[in-house]
This record gives structure tokens, sequence and C-alpha cells, in this order.
């Protein structure tokens, strides 16, 4: 059957609301109103205002009760009605929420999902459109998990609500109303394995969540050039996935990394960095970076140009030194260093 992905998403909660009793939804305007995305459409007409209601518009609250609510045995799922509203919750999330488990030596787990729908390609401004998968990423304690397909968003938010710890499940708001043909309850590889998209042997991008369409995009109109792009999905971002990324990169001998947050300081810059220290003597040419510009998410008629493109993608893959550099993929390291 034809699945958006909110769909999906909403088919997980209710799935999970069912099968344990324990799960309880809440957050800004998820009980009757569905949600401003409708991921909680019908929940609380189905499993009442107990299991899935609405909070103030709070969210340092919001997350503040989700911890309590995890003591006494709850397992809470809460909605950040956009990226950058969570930000008041951050003290919460990074200074409780990731630490509880470390703090208590282990005895302590939260078993909570923080849902943020984030990135742009909505047409919408800054506070609405934010990449703020970095923060979190950066932060110990937290599991960051972004799927960009239907299924992966079914299979991967019901092990998020699953999970003894707490993971910040962001969902990319332009592919919401993405289709897919799936079957659902679907079983997807679990967190931290990527999966690889497209297979092609001249150069891996590793991307994840909003950028994978447009990934797959720039591969198919770089085979009219000439170049045949693998497109690694992470999936999630932490844990990461080194085994599948550093086996295309080997296989590839290039990489360029693909992500509409801001390239400096972020996910795609640990991404460049493990490819970097782990692929050394297989890389043909440095790795490469596509980002979101280093400026504040701008108004809607400068989101194309702000977004990375498949423009933007193909000028990096042609940028990978085709020509200049000897093939040294195959080479044993010493007879390298002699030159």
């Amino acid at each position: 059957m034809t699945v958006t992905m909110s769909g999906a998403l909403n088919a997980a909660l209710r799935d999970s609301l069912e099968a344990d009793d324990d799960v309880i939804v809440f957050g800004e305007d998820v009980g009757t109103l569905g949600g401003v995305f409708r991921i909680t459409d019908g929940l609380a007409e189905t499993f009442g205002e107990e299991r899935c209601f609405d909070t103030p518009l709070a969210e340092a609250g919001i997350v503040g009760f989700a911890i309590g609510m995890c003591l006494t045995g709850f397992r809470p799922v809460v909605e950040m009605q956009f990226d950058a509203f969570a930000y008041p919750a951050f003290e919460q999330i990074t200074s409780h929420v990731a630490k509880m488990r470390n703090r208590t030596s282990g005895r302590v787990g939260l078993p909570m999902v923080i849902r943020v729908p984030y990135a742009g390609g909505i047409g919408g401004v800054e506070h609405h459109c934010d990449s703020s998968e970095g923060y979190y990423a950066h932060t110990a304690g937290l599991k960051v998990v972004t799927p960009s397909d239907a299924a992966d968003a079914y299979s991967l938010l019901r092990e998020a609500i699953d999970d003894p710890d707490p993971v910040i499940f962001m969902e990319p708001k332009a592919l919401y109303w993405s289709k897919q043909d799936v079957e659902l309850p679907s079983q997807r590889p679990g967190f931290g394995e990527a999966v690889i998209r497209r297979t092609g042997s001249d150069v891996t991008l590793v991307t994840y969540g909003p950028s994978v369409p447009m990934a797959l995009q720039a591969a198919e109109a770089a085979a009219s050039e000439g170049w045949d792009v693998e497109v690694v999905d992470l999936r999630t971002i932490v844990p990461f996935d080194d085994e599948t990324v550093v086996e295309s990169v080997r296989r590839t001998g290039r990489c360029v990394v693909v992500s509409e947050a801001q390239g400096f300081a972020g996910v795609a810059g640990e991404v460049a960095a493990r490819v970097s220290e782990r692929c050394f003597h297989s890389l043909q040419a440095p790795v490469l970076r596509v980002s979101g510009l280093e400026t504040p998410y701008p108004a809607p008629m400068l989101e194309k140009t702000y977004l990375p493109g498949v423009e933007r993608v193909l000028d990096a893959i042609a940028r990978l030194q085709w020509d200049d550099v000897p093939d040294l993929s195959h080479e044993p390291a010493a007879a390298v260093s002699r030159g």
C-alpha cells in the first residue's frame, strides 16, 4: 500500500500505544488538533486524553514533565512543534535527560522520545526550518535518529519508543508527505545501521534525513556525466555506522558529505573527519562537504539558494581530482611512501 511518512509515524505511535499502556504522547496541540503536521491525528480520540494530551506552550516544562514520568515508570513520547522551539528545553535535555544514566552509574534510564520536526524545504523561516541535529549529536547520552522514508520512519520510531534510553527523533518536515509503497508494520535495520540507497563505484555521497532524496537525484544526474555514484543513508547519526561508510569510501576512493545544516562544526564535519582518519590511504581526493550556508535560515524566496541542491553536489563531485591524482587505493602503504 502507499504510505506517507506522516502516516507511517502516526501508525508507529498508534501501534506503540496499543502495545504498551505505559506509552504516553503529549505536546503542544497534539491532542484535539492532532499536531500541526497531523502526526498525532486521531490518537486522542482512540486512546483518550489521559494518553494523548495537549500541554501549555512551555517546552522546558514538557521535557521536565517527561523526565518525571520516566522516573515513575512511563515511556513518554513528546513533540517539539518546530525544531527551534526545542531550544527553551535544551537545558533540560543536556543537563538532565542526557546525563541521568551516567549520573546514576547506569541504574536509572530515561526511556523517552523527543520528536523534533526539523530542516527546511517547506517555505518556512528561521525557528521553523533549523537543522539542529548537531546540538544533540554533540551531547553524550543521547541517540539521534533521522529517517528518510516511510518504512524507516515507522520502524525507527517503534525502536525509539522501546529503547531504554532517551532518543532525539529528528523528522524531516519536507518529507512528511513523501510516499512509498510499503506494508506496515515494516521491519528495517536498527539503530546504528546505515544503508546504501544506491550502489556506485566512483564516489560515495554520505547523507541523511531530508538530503537523501536530493542526493539520489544528484547521483542520477551524475551518471549522465559519467560518474557512478553511491549514496549512503546514515539513518542514525548517533550511534554512527562507521563500518558501512568506511567500506563504501575505501571502495570508491572519493567522498562527499551532504547535509542541510551549516557546515562549520556540524555533523558533516564529523563525518568528513571520520572518513579522513579511517580511509586516508584509499582516498584519491580530499573529502568535501555540501551543506547549508553559514547564515541563519533565510526568507522563503532565498530557501533554494541556502539549501544544498543537485547542482552544488555535482560541482563538488567535479572537484574530486579526477585526472591529476594516480590511483593509490590498491598500493601497499610502504610503496606509496617511497614514491
